[in-house]
């Protein structure tokens, strides 16, 4: 269902069934297809209550059909996810499209979101299925595991999947090394089994300086 043409456009066959994406993000499509605006958050009562207090102002539109529909996010690089039955925590800017019948919801992080200007909650995504999320520069996936906890810099930071536990941690972040920090510096720490996406440029906020 789910296809890259080249790194930076995704290609989605439909046969009558559905597919959820960031809105604005279609650049073209053939065949028969029907359009819907949802709102971001998650679905249900929770969702929107989730809506309100992190002020999120994502919108997804629901698109429906026969053909083929393409989608592309200020070219930046796209990255499919297969789901069986876990969660995918992503960080809704990154976020580009999901099978329709995966789960979108919300949870809370905390620190980290706050640090990154993002704030204290972030996207779960959950079922069985595909989705797409998009980085600035090829993402690099990253494993966790028992023996190997992985240090990320939040600004860095595009997602996470498996049985990973995250902590914050003080210390020198890259940016420090290099003379643009002047504050207090967060890391995020990951420890147990599972995948980390990383992207090899980091947001454009105060991230690790806090």
């Amino acid at each position: 269902m789910f296809r890259l043409q080249g790194s930076k456009v995704l290609a989605v066959d439909m046969t009558g069934d559905a597919v959820k994406a960031k809105n604005g993000s279609m650049v073209a499509y053939d065949g028969q297809m029907t359009f819907k605006k949802l709102s971001g958050g998650g679905e249900g009562l929770r969702g929107m209550v989730t809506r309100r207090l992190t002020g999120e102002q994502m919108t997804v539109m629901e698109v429906k059909g026969h053909g083929t529909c393409w989608f592309a996010d200020r070219a930046s690089e796209i990255n499919l996810v297969r789901l069986q039955g876990d969660k995918l925590y992503v960080e809704a800017g990154n976020l580009l499209a999901t099978d329709a019948g995966l789960r979108t919801g919300t949870t809370f992080t905390g620190l980290r979101g706050a640090s990154q200007g993002n704030g204290l909650f972030t996207t779960t995504v959950e079922g069985h299925g595909q989705a797409a999320i998009v980085s600035d520069g090829p993402a690099v996936v990253l494993r966790v595991s028992p023996q190997y906890p992985l240090i990320v810099d939040p600004g860095a930071y595009v997602a996470h999947q498996g049985d990973v536990r995250q902590t914050f941690q003080s210390g020198v972040t890259f940016r420090t090394l290099v003379g643009e920090g002047g504050g207090e510096a967060f890391q995020i720490r990951f420890e147990g089994d599972g995948l980390v996406y990383v992207q090899p440029s980091e947001r454009n906020t105060i991230a690790g300086d806090v």
